[in-house]
């Protein structure tokens, strides 16, 4: 991937709802721009010190990003007129260290998605919009297929070949470059598949084993305004047409 950092827009640990039952209330902002409470919790990786500070966590952070992905939700719906977006989800904070070196308990970011989909209640699915904020430099927000199960890449693959689908995603990429989105993979193979002449127009995108769009940088203040809910909604809108050609080209 191009971008300075390879972040998933789906992470594979399951994701919870939103906390609470109830419908969110509009989002106004985080707790501050800095992600003082990750950076805390980051020195203090114990269950008992995150229990005395849950609420912190909850009411600065896990509750006003359910909040804002509810509102760009609703927001960049019409984008999506023939796909179906799910409401949004936000991650556990708690890791799964279960096949990790790394066996501190908890994430120092909060982290949810949009996922969208043809229907059908999978995980596997490209994202309208996954966004993580926390103890790192700068916000991270994106979209696509960040790894696709073999199925989903056997068919985005033949999209690929084929010219006219092929040609689309081409343009399409090409024009989110121009905007400033950073489009890479998770991860890509050193060659194109096998048969496939290494010449080919679209050999780099054949190469990706998943297709992700960065967003522009967001500016940190923004993550304690409430017009942040405008700036991920346009952006997100502005990368719609590719997570829809994703959707639909890797579904069939």
């Amino acid at each position: 991937m191009a971008a300075k950092r390879t972040r998933s827009p789906a992470p594979k640990d399951a994701p919870s709802p939103g906390p609470g039952s109830t419908a969110p209330s509009p989002f106004t902002g985080f707790a501050d721009t800095e992600g003082k409470f990750f950076r805390k919790l980051a020195k203090n990786q114990s269950r008992e010190w995150f229990l005395e500070h849950k609420a912190e966590y909850e009411e600065g952070w896990a509750k006003p990003l359910a909040a804002l992905l509810g509102e760009v939700r609703a927001r960049i719906d019409e984008a999506y007129p023939d796909v179906d977006l799910a409401e949004p989800k936000v991650f556990r904070i708690h890791r799964d260290v279960r096949f990790s070196a790394d066996k501190t308990p908890y994430k120092t970011h909060t982290a949810g998605v949009i996922l969208a989909r043809l229907g059908r209640a999978v995980m596997e699915a490209p994202a309208a919009l996954y966004l993580q904020v926390g103890a790192e430099e700068e916000p991270f927000a994106a979209a696509g297929f960040y790894m696709m199960p073999k199925e989903a890449l056997g068919a985005y693959r033949a999209a690929l070949l084929d010219d006219g689908r092929g040609a689309e995603l081409a343009s399409l990429v090409k024009g989110l470059e121009k905007k400033r989105f950073t489009v890479g993979a998770g991860e890509e193979t050193k060659r194109v598949p096998a048969g496939v002449d290494p010449a080919h127009p679209r050999a780099e995108l054949l190469r990706k084993k998943g297709l992700i769009a960065t967003f522009p940088a967001l500016d940190r203040e923004l993550l304690v305004s409430p017009r942040l809910v405008q700036k991920l909604a346009e952006q997100a809108r502005s990368v719609a047409p590719l997570v829809r050609w994703l959707v639909h080209e890797t579904s069939r």
